[in-house]
């Protein structure tokens, strides 16, 4: 039949369907009303990720699938759809899985206390959720329920706290005069006074505005008529009459005017009506805010709602980022630290150079020292560029860094300890090696040596960074919650250097770093007896090799397990690096530079021809001990060149002052006496100029062993038959030279021959046979060859 229908209750979205039911009307909204206000509270908060929680009821499932159209296209997310029929506490807990925020519910009284009850055992209330759910629910609506769940009152109470109702406004809040020529609270109270005690509904406003739509359409059909039709009345309608029909429903759907419960407005047949929001606050709902559908508004009351925490909730877990980078001040104070120990190392550079001609630097090869001091410098410089993250570069600077910082470091370590076992392995082929020729071991091929050390690096680094290049990567941690209070968690993540095989890599290079100290302890071990400090530096070795190499294996390790922890693996690599860098250079310069200010002979000479008790017990480890001194003093026959040249001219001078002697001893021989009393002190002074010698002692034991083998008498006696000669041809004869060589070579032997690793102090006797010492067996024919030419 077309005959129009008029409710002022029915609220089931069901007769909503106009296929169905093209004649029905409502002066109330019906549920499906609340969705566009729902998404204008959305909106309002910028809530964009939702969830629903529906109990399986007809009603309430049009009315969530409604929503789901309403906000489909409108950037709204619904992360997860629930329902439940009698136990929600499952799909309360998957909301919380899926990090639900905000919760959209429909349900009944009578399971409301059960899903909120659930939610305080989930801990979904507070400041990081907000509930929304129906708002027609009655007056103090959980006192009836709370002893069918096994919740306490207090906990449900929590739990409610903040939750916002929906449902529609049952009288308008405005002032407005009605149609009715009332205004809506003149009604209410008019209406309140003819009910007495009777109960209250709170669709009577609505039946009071459907009653005033059924005249308005009346009037409007009759003018319709009057103004159309005039042979046609009203009162011809009939059930059969299809055409008065039509007419009824279009002044129906035209009807509009503004009654008690707001705004009356029909489309499609459907009252668009006024929907509030009401928040539960201290156990009482409070009206916070209204939505008019007629003008699409929606009207928050100001300073109604309130939030659990400072700002209202997130509609997910804002989940924010955080690089754990390193401490400023901690790199202030590691980077301080390093420009200390790299101005020391300037200092030891500085007086490796401006003494690089004295003996004791001179010996310990000061390029060598150049080099371990560039080491050091190097692996100093690379603990900037550790400390720098992405705090101060950018991704790209940091990934150009994990590189650059590996390859300084790796070469500054070869380049340190490189030279120092270069300067040892010299040591070592001069002292151990007793079958090796004569020859000076330049520092160019220690150059060379510590070049290959490097070559190996640039090899083992070049084919890293072709084949598996260093890339930075970041490494997430769990979530933790912020320490500002905030309703956010912080995920905290650190960059890395690495790449695919970083295991064997750095395997690759500890290995050869390994062997390289081996190698080295190997050496200081080798040359731990040699006695002379100024090229002995086995025993520092030793202690910078144990060092580093406790220090290197306690700093990976415990790096290692902090590397989640970037402010103490950066300080231990940092204080490693320090350490190591530091004791090395103090360790080879220091003891140096502390003999070169107090004794700086000693360590050159002083030690360089005695022999312990030990030594002279044992005969092989004496000779093996001699002959590496001389081949010592061969190495050094370059630096003493110009203190032997001095030396040639004094024995010249020398030489001249005893042939002018040895001539007035044969002209007058009875000066012999005066000769004898007078001149064994210039004789004495004369045969004591000795550089290389270890003591004054055994200068004047020497002389006075000369003096008694070769009486002062002697020298004067000469042969009568030849008195009557001329004297310049008695100087030239043969017997003349030969006395006078009598009494050169042995003063040359002994003065001048132990500092090119001849005759030593210790011999007895001037007179007695080179051979005859075991000193003197094994001097080389170069040597025997220099004293001719002298």
């Amino acid at each position: 039949f077309d005959i129009l229908q008029l409710s002022f209750a029915a609220t089931t979205p069901e007769l909503a369907d106009k296929k169905k039911y093209p004649y029905f009307f409502r002066t109330v909204p019906s549920d499906n009303a609340v969705n566009p206000a729902i998404l204008k509270l959305l909106k309002h908060y910028h809530w964009k990720r939702v969830g629903t929680l529906t109990q399986d009821v007809q009603r309430f499932s049009e009315v969530r699938n409604d929503l789901t159209g309403v906000l489909y296209g409108e950037d709204i997310e619904i992360s997860d759809t629930e329902s439940f029929s009698n136990d929600p506490c499952t799909s309360v807990k998957k909301l919380k899985g899926n990090d639900v925020r905000i919760i959209l519910g429909q349900f009944d009284e009578e399971m409301a206390v059960k899903v909120f009850c659930c939610a305080y055992d989930e801990e979904m209330y507070g400041s990081k959720y907000q509930w929304i759910i129906p708002g027609w629910y009655e007056n103090l609506w959980w006192e009836s329920w709370i002893n069918s769940s096994q919740c306490l009152s207090k906990n449900l109470l929590a739990a409610m706290e903040g939750y916002i109702g929906v449902d529609f406004e049952p009288l308008s809040s405005k002032t407005n005069k009605t149609i009715s020529g009332r205004t809506p609270q003149q009604y209410e109270k008019e209406y309140n006074a003819k009910r007495g005690d009777g109960q209250s509904s709170k669709f009577h406003g609505y039946a009071y505005d459907g009653i005033w739509v059924i005249a308005r359409t009346l009037q409007r059909a009759m003018n319709y008529l009057n103004s159309t039709n005039k042979h046609q009345k009203i009162e011809d309608f009939n059930y059969t009459n299809h055409k008065l029909g039509k007419i009824f429903l279009n002044a129906m759907n035209e009807t509009r005017f503004f009654g008690v419960t707001g705004e009356v407005v029909f489309r499609n047949g459907e009252r668009m009506g006024t929907i509030k929001f009401t928040q539960f606050q201290e156990q009482k709902e409070v009206k916070v805010g209204e939505y008019n559908a007629v003008d699409d508004k929606l009207v928050i009351i100001n300073n109604s709602i309130r939030f659990q925490g400072l700002e209202p909730p997130k509609d997910k877990t804002i989940i924010q980022e955080e690089l754990r980078k390193i401490s400023l001040p901690l790199y202030s104070i590691l980077s301080a630290l390093t420009i200390l120990g790299m101005i020391m190392a300037s200092a030891f550079l500085f007086f490796n150079i401006k003494n690089r001609n004295q003996k004791l630097i001179k010996m310990s090869s000061p390029y060598m020292n150049n080099l371990i001091i560039l080491g050091g410098m190097l692996s100093y410089a690379s603990i900037f560029l550790f400390g720098l993250d992405g705090s101060f570069v950018s991704e790209k600077t940091f990934e150009t860094l994990c590189t650059v910082r590996t390859w300084i470091l790796t070469v500054g370590y070869t380049t340190a300890f490189g030279a120092m076992f270069a300067k040892t392995w010299r040591v070592h082929a001069i002292f151990k090696n007793v079958k090796m020729k004569k020859k000076i071991i330049k520092d160019q091929k220690l150059l060379g040596i510590v070049g290959g050390m490097l070559l190996i690096d640039l090899c083992i680094l070049i084919c890293w960074q072709v084949v598996d290049p260093l890339r930075r990567t970041v490494e997430k941690y769990n979530m933790e919650p912020d320490p500002a209070g905030r309703d956010i968690s912080i995920r905290p993540i650190l960059e890395h250097c690495e790449n695919t095989h970083m295991t064997i890599w750095l395997g690759i290079v500890y290995a050869y770093k390994g062997l390289l100290m081996l190698f080295g302890c190997f050496l200081a071990w080798e040359t731990r007896n040699v006695s002379i400090p100024a090229l002995n530096d086995s025993k520092y070795i030793g202690m910078s090799v144990y060092n580093v190499g406790i220090m290197c294996i306690i700093g990976a390790a415990v790096s290692f397990l902090t590397r989640d922890q970037p402010n103490v693996q950066f300080c231990i690599v940092a204080l490693v690096i320090i350490f190591c860098s530091t004791i090395t250079l103090c360790l080879v310069f220091v003891p140096k530079l502390i003999t070169l200010r107090t004794n700086p002979d000693a360590a050159t000479q002083n030690r360089r021809f005695q022999f312990t008790q030990n030594q002279k017990k044992e005969d092989s480890k004496t000779s093996t001990s001699v002959t590496s001194v001389n081949q010592a003093s061969t190495s050094r026959l370059e630096g003493l060149q110009s203190e032997n040249h001095r030396l040639r001219m004094k024995i010249t001078e020398l030489d001249k002052d005893l042939e002018e002697v040895t001539m007035q001893l044969q002209d007058t021989p009875e000066k012999t006496t005066y000769i004898k009393q007078n001149h064994y002190q210039d004789l004495n002074d004369i045969l004591s100029i000795r550089n290389f010698t270890d003591s004054k002692d055994g200068e004047k034991a020497i002389l006075k062993n000369h003096l008694d083998q070769n009486p002062p008498a002697q020298w004067g006696s000469s042969d009568p038959s030849r008195t009557s000669k001329d004297p310049i041809e008695d100087i030239n004869s043969p017997e003349h030279i030969q006395r006078r060589l009598s009494l050169q070579l042995p003063i040359l032997h002994h003065a001048y021959l132990p500092s090119i690793g001849g005759v030593d102090a210790s011999c007895a006797s001037p007179c007695v046979s080179p051979s005859a010492s075991p000193r003197h067996r094994h001097v080389p024919p170069s040597f025997r060859v220099m004293v001719s030419g002298l």
